[in-house]
Parts: structure tokens; sequence; C-alpha cells
């Protein structure tokens, strides 16, 4: 960035009265600031926004499936086999979980990469015909190695930062389920600048664009050592208002495309200002850690130590430290039977794998999510369907797209903020906002199935909230009940009951409905399955009993929800912040009489 070195330069210069002897304002602290900065948490926060925000290829499915079913000759059915292995493969997270437990961060991210390419590639040479016709199990292997790849991105970016950012973690989830929420808007304005109005060359853009990413960022992305910072917050609520603006901006263009016929030229000024708003937190994370690095070298005289607080927190904190690792000793030496059944740790201490996955709060948790994100992914993978059934032309169908992608954000930052918010002011329990979700994505549930003219719309604002509403919170609940230990593990374990519910209510359900009223049109018009290449249903009554079943689950889904609130109420009273909190106080302690050891 061309501006970064004046920035700093005037900074260093403008703080060189304040910072003591040292030689501010020269190019060799300028490269030293810019090492401190690559190599701090912040510019790592930074990467993983980035990484996270080209990771829900996923959701633009509904935008090129109508390319596979046209140029495969595919019926209802079986591209909805295809939705299927295309959730299984984004939500079976388990073996990136497991990898990433043996493995460094980097490797983590370069497998991911790798599957996002030979994937999505793949897919594209048989879009295009560049390659003989696959089998359908050939293109099921695809689309599933693709979309399994953002497990990785998940597992490398997010769960690093959450253990970097403990204190925030529902922010901090909000804000990279929310970057992966606009990542189908983003890449839809991108491949409309690269590629113009070409829904094919847009699976090759997924190809390609989310492995780069990767591999540009790999290795910036690591654990680090959890340091107290007190303006943390203020620098993640800047962080949401860029990217509101952003979803704004977003929402505007889609809107405005619909309606007026984009140039070339006119699609590169939005993806620009587009990718620029994308950047824009580097800016501030650039500025927070001038805070820092300013921190770090200055000078500390005793009179500026608090000799009241640090060493007795410092104290406090080895204190609980060696509780903790003698509690664990001991629970080591169990059997491991008494040990997963009977001698469970308490809420929000560190579970082993078994522990949790065996624990009637993570069963509960697995029955809410089947139901929730099960009825949401059938929803979204159907939505190109659903526009055309009811008569809305392809433009008209892409703008459903984007917009769900935009409210998929939008959902996600309001589960994630403001659930942190309710719960560290008034003790709102997670699980109860989880509740009010399904219950809400019940309604645009419903919208669909009783439809009227604009309610697409409404539908497409509704189910994107609530289905990107859940997942900050799935991954929240998750760390809080079970602890940060085998969380890259345990959160891809909890989401394995999405790509079963998206099967049973997709594969099994919505689409043999549907392939059903498609045959009853053909036989009122004399005609048979092998008259027609594509099968395809035009009318109100194509998703009508498929999505009256999909309502009905998302609200069974809502009443076990309900169960896990009532289990955890007394956890969530109290504060379950307190152990990482501490820790941070007695790093930044630490650090602190380190510094002055090393400048005295």
């Amino acid at each position: 960035m061309p501006f970064l070195p004046s920035t700093i330069e005037t900074f260093f210069l403008s703080k060189r009265g304040d910072m003591g002897e040292l030689p501010m304002g020269n190019g060799r602290e300028i490269f030293h600031f810019a090492n401190h900065v690559v190599k701090g948490r912040w510019f790592s926060l930074f990467a993983s926004f980035l990484i996270m925000a080209g990771a829900g290829a996923t959701y633009l499915f509904g935008t090129y499936s109508k390319e596979i079913k046209a140029s495969l000759g595919y019926d209802q059915t079986t591209l909805n086999l295809l939705g299927f292995f295309k959730d299984l493969g984004a939500n079976v997270g388990v073996f990136s979980g497991l990898i990433a437990e043996v493995t460094p961060t980097w490797f983590v991210l370069l497998v991911g990469a790798a599957m996002n390419f030979t994937g999505y590639f793949m897919i594209w040479l048989s879009v295009v015909g560049k390659i003989p016709k696959p089998k359908v199990w050939h293109m099921c292997i695809y689309i599933c190695l693709g979309a399994n790849s953002q497990n990785f991105a998940n597992t490398g970016a997010l769960v690093t930062s959450v253990r970097n950012f403990p204190e925030s973690r529902g922010n901090m989830i909000g804000l990279l389920k929310g970057f992966t929420g606009l990542s189908g808007a983003i890449m839809t304005q991108l491949y409309l600048a690269v590629y113009g109005n070409d829904s094919k060359s847009l699976i090759l853009l997924i190809a390609w664009l989310p492995a780069a990413v990767s591999v540009i960022f790999v290795y910036t992305i690591r654990e680090m050592r959890v340091v107290k910072q007190p303006n943390q917050l203020r620098v993640f609520y800047y962080c949401l208002t860029i990217a509101i603006v952003l979803a704004l901006f977003l929402m505007v263009m889609t809107l405005v495309e619909k309606a007026v016929a984009f140039s070339h030229a006119a699609y590169v000024v939005t993806a620009t200002v587009a990718c620029a708003l994308l950047f824009l937190p580097l800016l501030v994370f650039v500025r927070e850690e001038l805070d820092v690095f300013r921190r770090k070298n200055m000078p500390i005289s005793p009179p500026q130590i608090d000799t009241e607080h640090r060493p007795v927190v410092l104290e406090k904190e080895d204190n609980s430290t060696t509780l903790e690792i003698k509690k664990g000793d001991t629970n080591s030496k169990c059997f491991w039977f008494t040990d997963i059944f009977f001698n469970k740790p308490e809420r929000g201490e560190d579970y082993s794998i078994l522990q949790a996955l065996l624990s009637t709060d993570m069963l509960i948790l697995f029955l809410a999510t089947f139901c929730g994100l099960g009825t949401s992914l059938t929803a979204v993978d159907n939505l190109g369907q659903i526009g055309e059934s009811l008569g809305y032309p392809t433009t008209t169908i892409k703008s459903f797209v984007s917009l769900l992608s935009i409210w998929n954000f939008f959902g996600r930052i309001f589960s994630g903020f403001v659930s942190e918010t309710l719960l560290v002011k008034y003790k709102f329990p997670r699980p109860l906002m989880m509740t009010l979700v399904l219950l809400l994505s019940c309604i645009g549930l419903l919208l669909i199935a009783f439809p009227f003219p604009g309610s697409v719309y409404v539908a497409s604002v509704i189910i994107g909230f609530s289905f990107g509403a859940q997942l900050p919170l799935l991954f929240s609940i998750i760390s809080e009940l079970f602890g940060l230990k085998y969380y890259s593990t345990l959160f891809n374990c909890g989401q394995l009951a999405s790509p079963l519910g998206s099967y049973i209510l997709n594969v099994k359900v919505t689409g043999p409905l549907y392939d059903r009223q498609a045959l009853k049109e053909l036989a009122k018009k004399g005609l048979t399955r092998s008259s027609v290449k594509e099968l395809t249903c035009i009318g109100n009554q194509c998703y009508r009993q498929a999505f009256i079943i999909l309502a009905s689950v998302a609200f069974f889904g809502a009443l076990a929800s309900l169960i896990l609130v009532a289990r955890t109420r007394n956890f969530y009273k109290g504060d379950i912040y307190k152990k990482f909190r501490e820790q941070a106080e007695a790093t930044e302690a630490e650090m602190a009489s380190t510094n002055n050891n090393r400048i005295h």
C-alpha cells in the first residue's frame, strides 16, 4: 500500500516526544513496524476476513445450478442430489478439524486451497464441455470436494481468530461468518466485472479466487498469546460499521443492476468499490498496531507500573493456572468410560471430543441444527427453481440469490454482536436467541408455500437472515459449553447435522415432491418424461407441500432449542469469560514486566 510509509512516518514524527529515545521516523523503524503489523493479531484477523469472504461459494449454487441442470440434462431430483453433496462437503468438517489438531494452520489452509480449485475447476470443465459428460457420481464428488474446502478455511481462519480473541468470540464469529455470508454477493460483482453476465464463468472464478487468497495469506494466520487491549471492542465495532456499509452497497447495487442495464465499465467500478470496502478494515488494524507497537517499545519507569494491580493479577493467574493443570491431571487418571459418561467437566471447561459428542447438550443442539439448517439449506438450494416456478425472469432470480446472501450476512453479524451484548449485559442465553431465529425462519418458509406477488423477495430476506444467524449461534454455543481445547474438531462435528438434514429434507422430500408435480403438468399436456430434456414445474403448487413440511420441521427445531435453554440457564447466568479475562491480564502483566526489565 503506497500510502503506508508516509502515514507511519507522520505518526512517528508526531509521537517522537512521547516515545523516549527510540529513533522513530526513519526507514529502519518503518521496516520494524511493517514487520510488527504483518506478524500481529490484527493482520492475522484481516487475512481471516479475506479468506472467509471467499469461503461462501456454496451459497452461489442457486445462481449456477441452472447451468448445470441445462448443460448436463438433469431433472430436479438429480440437481437436488448435487445440492446435497454440496451441503455434505460444506458441513462435514471433521477431517479438517482432526487435521488441524496435529498440523499447523498453514497446512490446513493449503489443503483447503487445493481442494477448492480441483473440485470447482472440474465442474467448470464439465459444464462448458471441455471434458466428456461426467457421470452423476463424478459430479457429486467434484462438488463435495470443492465445498469441503470451506471447512479448511473455517478451521484455519475462524478457530485461530476465536482463540486469539476469546473474550469477543460472539463478535468475532459474527464478523467472520458475516464476511462468508457476503461472499456470494462479492463474487457476483467480481464475476460481472471480469467475465460479464456468464454464469458458467462464475464457476471458474469460484475455482481460482478463494484458492489464490488462501495461498497469499497462508503464513500470516497463526495462534498467538492473548493480550488484553482495552479498546478491542471499539475496533470490532469499526469493522462492523465497515462491513455493514459494504453489505448496504452490495444490496443497492443488486437492486440497481436489476433495474438498469449496466455496461462492463460500470461493473468494473462497482467491483472496485466493493474490494476497497473489503480492504478498509486494514486501515483500522494498522492504526491499532501503531498503538501496540508504541506501547511495546516505550520505556516503562517504575512509577508507571501499576504495582498494586499487576503483581496480584499475575500471581492470581499463576495459581489459577496451577489449579487447572492439577485438575486436568486428576481427570486424566480416571477410567475412560467413567470419564466420558459420568465425570464430565462443568459446562465451560474443556471437554474431550467424546465427552462433548456424547453429552445431552450436544445431542439437543444437533437436533435443533438438523431442523434449522436443514430446512434453510433446502430453501437456499431450491431458490433458483422456486423463482422459475413462480414465473420470475432470470435476472430477478439472481437478485433473489444476492439478497439472500446479503441478508445472510446481516443475520450473522446480528446474531454475533447482539447475542454477545445481550449475554454480557443481561445474561441473555444464546440458545434462546436460536429459538427465536428458528421461529422466524418458519415465516419465510411459509411465504414460499403460500406465495403472493413479491413474496419471494420477502422470503429471501427472512430465510437469508435466519440461515445466517444460526451458524454464529451454533459455533458460539459449542465454544461456550465445551471449551476451546478441541474446538476445531467440535464445531465441525456440530454442523454435521446440517448435511443430514439437507439430504432428508432436500433429496428425499423436496426434490421428489417437485418432480411429482412436474410429471403431473406433463401428463396434462399429453407428454412423458422422455419427451423433454429438462423436467420443470411451473406454478404455485410446485413447492407448496414441501415447504409446509419444512416449516413444521423448523418449528420442531425451535422447541428442541428451547429445551437447551432450560438446561443451560444457570450456566449463562454466570461470568463465562472470567478465566479468559484473567489470562489476558496475566499475559499483559508478564509482558510489561519483561519489557521493563529489558529496558532498565
